[in-house]
């Protein structure tokens, strides 16, 4: 079914108009998902009764000429820490394993209200807490390039759901760059939203203060679309959006640090059509960025440990070493530690929006590094914990700024180009996107 790979929108203006049959739309998805050789690495577990329910009450709106909203009756998936009503939700952890809640996750019953279809769960790196997608726990989930090449996390699932014809869109969680690392590696637009913009209530946590829900798509008119079915209110309008007299800052400091080629390659030839299409880019150094990364350990670890401590000691044995490591690092810091850190991330976060104020957004590679081998990742340990600090490094500005952020395919497989934009500025973040990706095209 040719549907499969075209866009939400596209999709969503075809069910309006009659020409697309949702309940035929998630049919060919439930299909799809049950003969794809990898779909067991991509799909924790499928949903399809609930599917079909959902496909068939989105129809009859369809049909009455009510539907609720541009995504009625379009299928997505969601990554395994947003709870669904009577379906286990495990986190990609056996510490978790037969966790069956009893109510959807907040932002899954506003998707419901607002028609989406839920097809099932996402395979993610285990409690969302690496930046590769490695599982072994699970299961490790592919590369839409190459299935043998780490699909990115810990919303791995999500993309290579959407990148495999698997979903329409697929929604994950960003602590650190979870939906900007896979929407990269997969040529993808991801959306990391403001801490606290959408509700995490019902979504299994990493760390509180930074963990964010954000859509994984074809194109940033579906991540807007998405937004705004999670707020059951109006999406961002993107109509008309130019690059004329837009001011992008590069940042100059950490994220080119022993940047691979081909992600440097493609950056520069994107700012070189961002300047082509009317924009002005210029460069800046700015330290507090660098020293942001600092306290990091900190702030991350400190917290991750202290939410998961007792479920962890309890059981240790049963999850990936390398993920046991990471948590247990935070038992390393104090009370005071993490107090101090967050004292001087405001501080930075301050001096950083003094120094961007001027300019419509802050602009990056999304990725040092291009999506690491399955296969080395497990076997060597040093690799691994290089590898997986490096893709997490420059998604993780948007995290500790505190900013909106986005990342749009360059047309460089796996290299994305990556926008950063401060709290709550979703809108017009979306707005330049829209304009970046016409350039990008």
């Amino acid at each position: 079914m040719e549907w499969l790979t075209r866009t939400a929108a596209d999709q969503g203006r075809a069910i309006g108009s009659g020409e697309l049959d949702p309940v035929e739309l998630a049919e060919a998805y439930l299909d799809a998902a049950a003969n794809h050789p990898l779909s067991p690495r991509i799909y924790a577990r499928m949903t399809k009764d609930r599917a079909l329910a959902e496909a068939q009450a989105a129809k009859a709106r369809a049909d009455a000429g009510h539907r609720l909203g541009p995504l009625d009756g379009v299928s997505i998936s969601w990554k395994d820490l947003f709870d669904t009503a009577g379906i286990a939700t495990e986190a990609g952890s056996a510490l978790l394993e037969g966790r069956v809640p009893e109510q959807d996750a907040e932002v899954l019953a506003a998707a419901t209200a607002q028609g989406l279809v839920c097809l099932g769960k996402t395979h993610m790196s285990e409690l969302a807490f690496s930046g590769l997608g490695l599982n072994p726990i699970t299961a490790t989930s592919p590369n839409v390039h190459d299935p043998d090449l780490i699909s990115g996390g810990s919303s791995s699932g999500a993309a290579a759901s959407v990148a495999y014809g698997l979903a329409a869109a697929g929604i994950g969680s960003d602590t650190g760059g979870s939906v900007r690392i896979p929407a990269a590696w997969n040529d993808l637009v991801g959306l990391k939203t403001t801490s606290g913009r959408v509700s995490l209530k019902g979504v299994v946590p990493l760390c509180l203060r930074f963990d964010t829900v954000g859509p994984l798509t074809r194109s940033v008119e579906d991540a807007a679309l998405l937004l705004g079915a999670f707020e059951a209110g109006k999406s961002a309008d993107l109509k008309g959006a130019s690059l004329s007299g837009r001011r992008f800052l590069i940042l100059d400091t950490i994220v080119f640090d022993d940047i691979e080629d081909r992600p440097a390659s493609a950056f520069e030839d994107a700012v070189s059509r961002l300047s082509a299409a009317g924009a002005t880019v210029e460069r800046m150094a700015i330290p507090e960025v660098s020293d942001a990364f600092d306290v990091t350990g900190v702030l991350y670890t400190a917290e991750a440990y202290g939410l998961w401590r007792d479920t962890i000691e309890a059981a240790p044995e049963k999850m990936f070493q390398e993920i046991l490591e990471r948590f247990r690092w935070g038992k390393n810091f104090s009370g005071p530690d993490y107090v101090a850190g967050w004292a001087k991330l405001h501080a930075m976060r301050e001096r950083y929006y003094e120094l961007t104020a001027g300019y419509d957004a802050v602009i990056m590679p999304s990725s040092p590094i291009t999506p690491p081998e399955i296969a080395r990742l497990e076997s060597d340990h040093e690799y691994y914990v290089t590898r997986n600090l490096m893709a997490l490094r420059n998604t993780r500005v948007g995290n500790l700024m505190g900013s909106a952020s986005l990342t749009i395919p360059t047309g460089e497989p796996s290299c994305g180009f990556m926008m950063v934009t401060p709290p709550n500025s979703e809108e017009r973040l979306l707005r330049l996107g829209a304009a970046v990706e016409q350039a990008l095209a």
